[in-house]
């Protein structure tokens, strides 16, 4: 499967104030691997940018007077979109501001919301963890993602971690392989049979002074649980 994780910097965070798009960040995934293919645009926005966004990202209007407008690379990143499923952090956000771009552009009509596959990792987030804090930043920390290049945002910055993100929340650490090529699923696991030593094996056995002492323990714990221990609860059956 192709997916594309993609990111976007704006002017300011309201589509329907007229903001733009000015940052554009996308990585192609091919069955969860990542191909070395990349699709990075600035962008002129032709408008202001607003303070509380510039603070966000730095990203300034003089830097982005000799940039490309959308119009000068949309047809580039529908190509490098194609049919692959987006994988998007708050869909809602980017898309709204992608299809405001295309919508200025007049006909015909271009709706990336309505034609593509779309995977929120901010949703998928949100169910695997309710009631807590889900941005970036955040799900780097709960799955030990080096985010310590993150000063401020970028599109593609963000796009690469992202990626990791998506990885590790959908598949678990083995799933975060990213070698290029089409390696096969097992490349990177190695099985090695475990040597039983020549020497005999020594067994140190419990004193009965460390056994008292564990029991104790379990006691306390026991009591401190309310009596719901399953090792009481597994000793009454037994």
């Amino acid at each position: 499967m192709r997916q594309v994780i993609l990111d976007t910097e704006t002017t300011g965070l309201e589509v329907e104030l007229g903001h733009r798009i000015i940052e554009i960040g996308c990585i192609e995934l091919v069955s969860r691997r990542r191909t070395g293919r990349t699709f990075h645009r600035y962008l002129r926005p032709e408008r202001a940018i607003d303070v509380a966004a510039l603070r966000v990202h730095g990203i300034t209007a003089e830097f982005l007077y000799e940039q490309p407008r959308f119009a000068d690379v949309a047809d580039e990143l529908m190509e490098f979109i194609g049919d692959a499923e987006l994988v998007i952090h708050n869909a809602a956000f980017d898309l709204a501001f992608i299809d405001a771009e295309f919508a200025r552009l007049g006909p015909p009509q271009r709706q990336v919301s309505a034609s593509a596959r779309v995977f929120d990792t901010l949703s998928l987030a949100r169910q695997l963890h309710p009631g807590q804090r889900n941005g970036l930043n955040a799900l780097c920390r709960r799955y030990g993602i080096d985010s310590s290049r993150r000063e401020r945002h970028g599109a593609l910055l963000d796009a690469e971690l992202l990626l990791d993100i998506y990885l590790a929340m959908t598949g678990g650490q083995g799933a975060l392989t990213l070698e290029t090529g089409a390696a096969p699923p097992h490349a990177a696991l190695t099985v090695g049979r475990a040597e039983r030593p020549s020497w005999p094996l020594l067994v140190r056995r419990a004193t009965q002074a460390e056994l008292d002492a564990h029991e104790r323990m379990l006691d306390v714990l026991d009591r401190a649980s309310g009596g719901r221990t399953v090792w009481r609860v597994l000793e009454s059956v037994s």
